[in-house]
């Protein structure tokens, strides 16, 4: 898992967390979902900017059948439905902590949260959560229509429980992302800023110490931020991290993420590509990590 991307919580024990049941308030969700045809599309990369450890490639045709998808990543407005209507209470806030870039820290909260080892613009925050996304003090008030972060996988299939959706697998996100473009780098094609026109949220300038914010953001933007691609997909790099249904490479202990985030930049971390893959625990959250619901069709 390269931690440049999105450090992790490697020595705390996985939680169990029992499922909440669907209910008619949550089934909204459900039905705003997109429906895609699926077929048979080009999957993963050979691109030289890639990351052969990822396992990127090799380029190979995968068949999709339909399913639905939503729009967007989940909005703090929308976990916080979910949170009234069932009491769940994150990983992040039973573990007391997640990871947050240090940059967007008080003074007063950096100065007792340790960095990360040999990435030390993660900060491992005490009370750090999907509320207070930048710890004590932070709050999501004028933050409603961005993506929810410091969620982890497990947090994400308590949703979707609740919801009446699942995560997308790989080939089913992938496939979406693209917007029906093949083997193209980007959603919306392979320049990253065709006429000089930013297309997603993602670090600009020198990492980690100098964000221009040329895009618009420094950190999460609003989920239906930039144009959306062919199929109506808003956000599918950058923003934040998607956690996907799949494990990594078949291990017991790693999920699957996709998209890139706010933070990557092409400097050490150009997964922001349609094609790029990481990793993490399925206990860990931070505060570039969120998620978009599927579902098969109606």
């Amino acid at each position: 898992m390269p931690e440049c991307c999105t450090p992790g919580h490697a020595h705390v024990p996985v939680v169990t967390l029992a499922p909440p049941r669907p209910s008619l308030q949550s089934s909204r969700v459900a039905r705003q979902l997109l429906t895609l045809p699926g077929g048979r599309f080009l999957m993963g990369t050979d691109d030289p900017e890639g990351f052969p450890a990822d396992a990127e490639g090799p380029v190979r045709e995968v068949a999709v059948e339909p399913f639905r998808i939503a729009a967007t990543t989940v909005t703090n407005a929308q976990f916080a439905t979910f949170v009234k209507a069932t009491g769940h209470v994150t990983e992040a806030e039973r573990f007391g902590f997640s990871f947050t870039f240090g940059a967007f820290l008080a003074d007063s909260v950096a100065d007792i949260s340790p960095p990360v080892t040999a990435v030390p613009w993660w900060r491992a925050v005490e009370g750090a959560d999907w509320r207070h996304p930048e710890g004590p003090g932070s709050h999501i008030t004028d933050r409603q229509n961005h993506p929810v972060v410091h969620v982890s996988w497990n947090d994400a299939q308590a949703y979707c429980a609740w919801s009446g959706t699942r995560l997308p697998t790989e080939a089913e996100w992938e496939y979406a992302a693209r917007g029906g473009l093949e083997q193209r780098r980007y959603p919306w094609g392979d320049e990253l800023t065709p006429g000089g026109r930013h297309m997603c949220n993602i670090w600009q300038g020198e990492f980690p110490t100098v964000n221009t914010a040329a895009d618009g953001y420094v950190g999460t933007a609003p989920v239906k931020s930039f144009r959306p691609n062919g199929f109506g997909l808003y956000n599918t790099v950058g923003n934040v991290w998607e956690w996907c249904a799949d494990r990594f490479g078949g291990e017991e202990t790693s999920r699957a993420m996709r998209g890139g985030s706010y933070l990557c930049h092409d400097s050490y971390c150009n997964r922001y590509r349609v094609a790029a893959r990481s990793s993490n625990t399925p206990d860990s959250s931070t505060g570039n990590i969120g998620f978009r619901v599927a579902a098969d069709p109606a």
